[in-house]
């Protein structure tokens, strides 16, 4: 699985949760706390993951931190 953190308001946590449902399986989604989640895709959806959190950056304001080798290989 391809891991990755991502920082949203907590407003916006169901917002993610409703887009990562609707996108076919895209990923699955773990909340830490509050708005620190964790994203976690199939390695062939890699493409897709980048582009919706290229999306989410630019209309929510989300933070992506920098991809973790170790995390690739969960």
């Amino acid at each position: 699985m391809l891991v990755r953190r991502v920082d949203v308001r907590p407003a916006d946590v169901v917002f993610l949760k409703g887009i990562l449902e609707a996108s076919e399986g895209l990923g699955t989604l773990f909340a830490e706390r509050g708005g620190e989640l964790v994203v976690a895709v199939p390695p062939d959806r890699e493409k897709d993951l980048v582009e919706l959190l290229d999306d989410l950056v630019r209309e929510i304001d989300a933070r992506v931190h920098p991809e973790v080798e170790a995390e690739r290989d969960r």
